[in-house]
């Protein structure tokens, strides 16, 4: 029930006064950790993580201009793969941002890395691997990027994304 309270909040709210950025531009999302979202360690579980950061990446998709067009297109988001490195935990009641971000793409997928930070610093990286779709059938890289508008270079990944993405082809390979 929290997480539905959030989403109407930031579809009723936060996405109205949210400000405008560019494609490759980072997304800002704030939260509090409530009691409901901490397990027994007083700690946000780490359940909660991958929850909140699909309301992070819809918010970063409003603050791009691109959340209303791409409903109107029915294109869906699905995420294919993700990663976590948790660095330090969240306490109960603490204020922190979650700050998204498109890392690049490549022939299928868009990589976004999201963090969480607050004022006692970086709490977790999340990379996350996904792409979107209409009707069972996925979109394009270069139809998504025609519907942006993104006319620059496509940005370099970085090192540890290349890596994940040879650790993910591998596991795919093994398990065929």
């Amino acid at each position: 029930m929290n997480l539905y309270f959030r989403l109407f909040w930031m579809l009723l709210w936060r996405m109205r006064h949210a400000r405008r950025i560019g494609f490759l531009e980072v997304s800002r999302l704030s939260f509090r950790a409530w009691p409901s979202d901490c397990d027994i360690n007083l700690h946000l579980t780490n359940a909660r993580y991958p929850a909140l950061m699909d309301l992070a990446r819809t918010f970063m998709l409003a603050e791009m201009g691109l959340l209303k067009a791409f409903w109107q297109r029915k294109w869906l988001p699905v995420v294919n793969a993700s990663e976590f490195t948790f660095i330090r935990d969240i306490k109960p009641l603490s204020k922190f941002n979650i700050d998204t971000r498109v890392l690049g793409w490549d022939e299928k997928y868009f990589y976004i890395e999201q963090r969480f930070v607050s004022e006692r610093g970086l709490h977790a990286i999340a990379n996350v691997r996904g792409l979107f779709v209409c009707n069972g059938k996925k979109i394009t890289i270069d139809a998504l990027l025609n519907a942006v508008h993104y006319q620059g270079e496509t940005p370099q990944l970085p090192d540890d994304v290349l890596l994940w993405k040879q650790l993910l082809q591998a596991k795919k390979q093994q398990n065929q």
